[in-house]
């Protein structure tokens, strides 16, 4: 087991998602356990907000010390990345309101007898419509579930290492960001790769010290924003033309996001960015931890963003421009 001491000042918040009613955050930290926030009194004025307020409402350690990798809301679970499974938790369960604290269901991913090793599953993404569940894997490999039986649908294979990052994209295509430096674009009407971003071959935006790998990407109708080892940078969506590089002092970045005309990012800095579209920055918020790995902003039922990464803290923002207070683990 690992020493509480340590636990207490060196977990690392991996993943964050927001309940579907959008009172409740849950944080996977890199010990196994679900923390789940009660956020209705940060958000009520007549509230004193007190330590225990900031502490979570209560935990579900889903495998002690084997950390949670990813995680994703849908209407009726809370789906949790860990290693070569996916676990499905009530919203009764997370909220605290059953005394079965076990998964539902889950999904072991596949096996051979040649790689035994457990891949992590780093990122979840869920087509509501289509009932279809992609995860993107450490064994280099993108599978495809669908979640009402759980079945394997496809499983995609382009990447030649392990796959960091995916997002829904426009005309049924899928992006995935990879440790190999590819970001690819998939068609999921073929399950076949019809283009691809290739950051590191651009010498503005390549930053040899600290690799070719993908950590982050997203994307709107009209551009693409990436980035990992190279700096994050911006794409036309119908070109793939490079058009701003963000001027961030960063050592990686592991969060990007598209919101209306913003850029949020974040990585190996202390330092959490918003700027627009021509890398002008707007806002830079200091975080508790020396790097950010998980980020979540919701408008309704009400405006907050979450920053999560290698802290116990959760840095929380109401306006998204600085911070107002923090959430604690412990």
């Amino acid at each position: 087991m690992v020493n509480k001491l340590n636990i207490e000042f060196y977990n690392t918040v991996l993943a964050q998602t927001f309940t579907p009613c959008g009172n409740y955050l849950v944080t996977g930290d890199i010990y196994g356990n679900l923390s789940v926030f009660n956020l209705t009194k940060l958000v009520d004025p007549q509230e004193n907000l007190n330590q225990e307020a900031r502490l979570p409402k209560h935990k579900i350690t889903v495998h002690a010390d084997i950390q949670i990798n990813s995680l994703l809301t849908t209407q009726d679970h809370l789906l949790v990345g860990g290693y070569g499974e996916i676990f499905a938790y009530s919203w009764k369960t997370i909220k605290g309101l059953s005394t079965n604290t076990q998964p539902v269901w889950s999904i072991k991913l596949p096996s051979t007898h040649e790689n035994l090793e457990k891949a992590e599953v780093n990122s979840l993404v869920m087509d509501e419509d289509l009932g279809k569940l992609y995860t993107g894997c450490g064994d280099n490999k993108i599978y495809i579930y669908d979640l009402e039986s759980r079945s394997t649908l496809a499983v995609l294979i382009n990447h030649s290492e392990y796959v960091h990052c995916l997002r829904k994209h426009v005309n049924n295509s899928l992006l995935s960001g990879g440790q190999d430096g590819l970001l690819n674009i998939w068609d999921l009407r073929l399950n076949k790769v019809i283009e691809k971003i290739e950051p590191h071959l651009n010498n503005q935006i390549n930053r040899n010290k600290l690799g070719k790998w993908i950590g982050a990407v997203d994307s709107n109708e009209d551009y693409i924003v990436c980035g990992g080892g190279p700096r994050l940078a911006l794409y036309h969506t119908r070109f793939l033309r490079n058009c701003t590089i963000f001027p961030f002092d960063d050592k990686g970045i592991h969060v990007a996001d598209i919101s209306d005309d913003k850029i949020f990012a974040g990585g190996r800095s202390k330092l959490f960015y918003q700027a627009d579209f021509n890398g002008d920055i707007v806002s830079e918020i200091q975080t508790c931890g020396p790097a950010v790995f998980s980020m979540v902003k919701q408008e309704k039922p009400f405006q907050i963003m979450c920053i999560a990464g290698s802290s116990p803290k959760i840095d929380v923002s109401m306006n998204f421009m600085y911070k107002d207070q923090n959430l604690s683990l412990y």
